[in-house]
C-alpha cells in the first residue's frame, strides 16, 4: 500500500464528505479511494467511517486518526514548501571546509559581504590542509588546492594556483648563487610535508607540459603549515616554494625575493588549481551555487593575488 497516498485520499474523503468527491478532487477512481480507506482500516484494525448514510461520518477512532493525519500532512506540506523556498533563495546552514592559510586570507575577509547579500544563510567554517572525506564530514562545500584526485565529487575551478621559489634578502646575502634549479642542491630548503615527495619540479615558461627539471631538496625545517614556512622564509632560515596567494604581498614589498623567475615551479608533477568541491546531486544546492558564484567573482580572473607576480 502507498501509505502516504492512502492518507491523502482518506483526508480528502473526510473533508469533502464522500468517496466520489474525494476521487474527483484527487483525479482518481472512486474504487481507488474505497480501496485506500479499506487498506487503512485493515492496517489499523478499526472502522474509520460510519457508512449507514449517504454522507460519510467518522467513527471515534476515525476522528482521532484524522486529527493525526491532518498534522502529518500539514507538516509534510510545510517541509516541501520550505525546501521549495530554499531552491528559490539560498537559506539555511552552509558548512564550508577550507584550507587553513588560504581560507583565513582569501575567504574569511569576504564572509561579511556574503552574509549581507544572503541574510537567510548561516555559515559553519572548518579549517584543515589535510584532504578530508567531504561526505563523512558533513560539509556542503570544500575549497581544495592542488591537483584534482579521482573522485565522485563535483569540482568547479575557481582560480589558478602557482607557486614561486622565494627567500628573504638576509638569507640570500650569505647564500650561494641561484641561477638554475640544480643550484638548489646547495641551499637549505623549507619543506612542506604535505607535498608528495621531497622534490621540486620545474618547467621553463608556462604551466603546460611535462617538468624539465626534478630537484631533490633537503633542509633543516619541515612543516605541514605553509604559514609557518612563510614565517621561516621571512626570518632568513631558507628557501621556500610557496603559493603566490601567500607570498605575493611580501614579494611586492621586498620582504621576499622571487627566485628562478623564468621557471614554472611545482611540488608535484600534476598541475593544480583552486577548486570548489561538493557532493553530486541531481541539482546543485542554491546555497552552494551562491557561494561559488560569489567567491569566484571576488577572486577575479586572473585572481587578484597574481597582480604584479606574473
Amino acid at each position: 500500500m502507498d501509505y502516504l497516498g492512502a492518507l491523502r485520499l482518506f483526508g480528502r474523503a473526510v473533508e469533502l464528505g464522500s468517496f466520489s468527491k474525494a476521487a474527483e478532487a484527487q483525479g482518481a477512481k472512486v474504487s481507488t479511494v474505497s480501496r485506500a480507506v479499506a487498506a487503512l482500516e485493515a492496517d489499523l484494525g478499526v472502522a474509520l467511517f460510519h457508512r449507514s448514510t449517504r454522507r460519510l461520518h467518522l467513527t471515534e477512532p476515525g476522528e482521532q486518526f484524522y486529527a493525526q493525519v491532518q498534522a502529518i500532512l500539514r507538516n509534510l506540506d510545510e517541509a516541501r514548501d520550505s525546501v521549495a523556498a530554499m531552491q528559490a533563495r539560498p537559506q539555511g546552514l552552509l558548512r564550508l571546509n577550507l584550507p587553513g592559510a588560504f581560507g583565513r586570507r582569501h575567504v574569511v575577509p569576504f564572509i561579511p559581504d556574503f552574509l549581507k547579500l544572503y541574510p537567510g544563510l548561516r555559515l559553519e567554517l572548518s579549517f584543515t590542509d589535510v584532504r578530508m572525506d567531504l561526505l563523512a564530514s558533513g560539509a556542503d562545500l570544500a575549497i581544495r588546492i592542488g591537483p584534482l584526485i579521482d573522485s565522485t565529487l563535483i569540482a568547479r575551478k575557481l582560480a589558478g594556483h602557482r607557486r614561486v621559489v622565494c627567500a628573504s634578502p638576509s638569507y640570500l646575502a650569505g647564500a650561494p648563487p641561484l641561477a638554475a634549479p640544480r643550484d638548489l642542491l646547495r641551499h637549505n630548503a623549507l619543506i612542506y610535508t604535505l607535498q608528495p615527495t621531497d622534490r621540486w619540479f620545474f618547467r621553463r615558461g608556462t604551466e603546460a607540459g611535462e617538468p624539465e627539471e626534478e630537484v631533490p631538496i633537503a633542509g633543516i625545517l619541515r612543516s605541514d603549515d605553509s604559514e609557518a614556512l612563510l614565517d621561516a622564509a621571512l626570518a632568513g632560515v631558507g628557501i621556500a616554494l610557496l603559493p603566490v596567494w601567500l607570498v605575493g604581498e611580501d614579494i611586492a614589498r621586498g620582504r621576499l625575493v622571487r627566485l628562478l623567475p623564468d621557471w614554472f615551479s611545482m611540488i608535484s608533477t600534476r598541475p593544480g588549481g583552486i577548486y570548489g568541491i561538493y557532493p553530486p546531486h541531481a541539482r546543485i544546492s542554491p546555497k552552494v551555487r551562491a557561494f561559488l558564484d560569489f567567491i569566484e567573482t571576488r577572486f577575479g580572473r586572473p585572481p587578484y593575488w597574481d597582480a604584479g607576480n606574473g
